[in-house]
This record gives C-alpha cells, sequence and structure tokens, in this order.
C-alpha cells in the first residue's frame, strides 16, 4: 500500500489541504508552481482581477495543451498502426 502524505497548497491566496500518495508530491508540487506561475501571467498582461476568471484561464489552458497533445498522439497511433499493418501485409506476402 502507498504511503499517503498530508500537504497545504496554495492556489490564488487560498490554502488547500490534500492527501496524496508520496509518490505524487513533486508532481502536486510542480503543477501548483505552474498555476501560480501562469496565474500571475494572466493577471498582468490582462488586468484581470477576479481569481475565479484567472483560475478559469489557467483551467482552460492545462486543459487545451492536454486535449492537444492527446489528438497528436492519437493521429501518431493512428499512423504507426498504419505503418505496422503494412508491414504486416509485406510480411504476410512474403511468407505464403
Amino acid at each position: 500500500m502507498s504511503e499517503k502524505l498530508k500537504i497545504k497548497v496554495t492556489i490564488a491566496d487560498r490554502v488547500y489541504p490534500l492527501t496524496i500518495k508520496l509518490s505524487e508530491e513533486e508532481g502536486v508540487r510542480k503543477a501548483v508552481k505552474k498555476i501560480e506561475e501562469l496565474s500571475k501571467k494572466f493577471s498582468q498582461s490582462y488586468a484581470v482581477q477576479d481569481k475565479q476568471d484567472v483560475l478559469a484561464m489557467c483551467a482552460l489552458q492545462f486543459a487545451s495543451r492536454l486535449e492537444v497533445k492527446n489528438v497528436y498522439n492519437d493521429v501518431k497511433t493512428k499512423n504507426v498502426e498504419s505503418k505496422l499493418s503494412e508491414i504486416n501485409n509485406i510480411l504476410d506476402s512474403y511468407l505464403k
């Protein structure tokens, strides 16, 4: 069983207590740091004062990056599957 860790993270001047796996701590802390950096950037660049709007913009940014990456990976996977199918057909023709 994985060891659990209780931590507190601060996002947009609010503290959130979390219980996470010990192995997740570094990833969670990096994510919090990225959220804070991006929220500061949005606040400065767009003069947005409402923290909820800034956090919504951060969420959209991260979600869209993830979706673009997923679409790219799907296309890449289909290309690989197509190439493997071609290779399989060539091998089948030589083996017959």
